[in-house]
């Protein structure tokens, strides 16, 4: 069993301590609670529901809202990828001071986002199957990293983030297996047997509290077992700006060497002279995932 201090997990006031950055590069997470004010969850969660409404644009794959109520739309759709190409709103999130603050402190003072998604787990709607972000999104110098924000209350019941504190430290991607849970929506996972059961936690959060975690920290969701209660979150994925992606967005680009569809955030960008692209769209996350795998 791992013998953690949980005290370092946890950001104090918005101010990232250097036990908080020790506590990171061991243990691959850090959880900064009620970072966000109400009155920004708030503003996130109407544009979430205008975003899906088609108020921000038609995406393929969405519905007329007509008369239907918010709650009612929302529990059509699990995802949507890459939200900030159309809204103004969650495009300002991506800079947000007291975010940017914290990954300077433990990634690089020189920081790019290359992906948003804003997710919309309603009431019996399937998780996460145990992944590593860096086997979707490669860097070259495993500093990727996600900034997971609760819209809702994030609870057990409603399929709050599960992860395994330290599993960053195996430094590689670990192999997908068929995934046979009916707890996730992915067809293929990773087997998470060989770790204790007690150092698989659950990351329960309140709205505007944010869970940053290292590309090769294990984590997943469980299935939305409530009857009344969604688990938004907007999920946003950074990185070192002195490292080049190597990211051909599971095969939808022709490979490259650096995609340049990002956003600097904070600090330089060494690869300024090459410019910036305008490649990725806004996409409906399907029900069932097969993504990348070679299942």
């Amino acid at each position: 069993m791992i013998v953690m201090n949980f005290e370092y997990a946890y950001i104090k006031g918005a101010k990232v301590s250097p036990g908080n950055i020790s506590f990171y590069k061991e243990y691959g997470y850090l959880v900064a609670e009620q970072l966000l004010t109400d009155d920004e969850i708030n503003e996130l969660r109407i544009e979430t529901a205008e975003i899906f409404r088609g108020s921000r644009g038609h995406v393929e794959g969405m519905v007329d809202p007509g008369d239907l109520t918010n709650d009612e739309i929302l529990k059509k759709y699990v995802a949507i990828h890459f939200p900030h190409k159309i809204s103004e709103v969650i495009k300002a999130y991506l800079n947000h001071e007291r975010v940017i603050d914290v990954l300077t402190k433990i990634v690089s003072p020189n920081v790019k986002c290359m992906q948003s998604m804003l997710f919309v787990k309603a009431p019996g709607k399937a998780g996460q199957a145990w992944h590593q972000d860096e086997y979707y999104i490669p860097t070259r110098d495993k500093s990727l990293i996600g900034v997971w924000i609760a819209i809702d209350n994030a609870t057990i019941d409603n399929g709050c983030l599960w992860l395994i504190p330290g599993s960053n430290k195996l430094g590689y991607i670990m192999k997908r297996v068929p995934n046979s849970n009916d707890e996730y929506a992915d067809v293929d996972t990773v087997d998470v047997s060989g770790f204790a059961k007690e150092n698989i936690i659950p990351v329960e959060v309140k709205k505007g509290s944010v869970v940053f975690f290292n590309g090769y920290t294990l984590h997943s969701s469980l299935k939305n077992k409530t009857t009344d209660s969604f688990r938004t979150a907007l999920v946003n994925h950074y990185m070192s700006a002195e490292s080049m992606l190597p990211w051909d967005q599971d095969g939808k680009f022709e490979p490259t060497e650096d995609l340049r569809d990002i956003m600097i955030v904070s600090g330089e960008d060494p690869y300024a002279y090459k410019g910036i692209s305008d490649m990725n769209k806004p996409y409906l996350r399907p029900e069932t995932l097969k993504i990348k795998t070679e299942l």
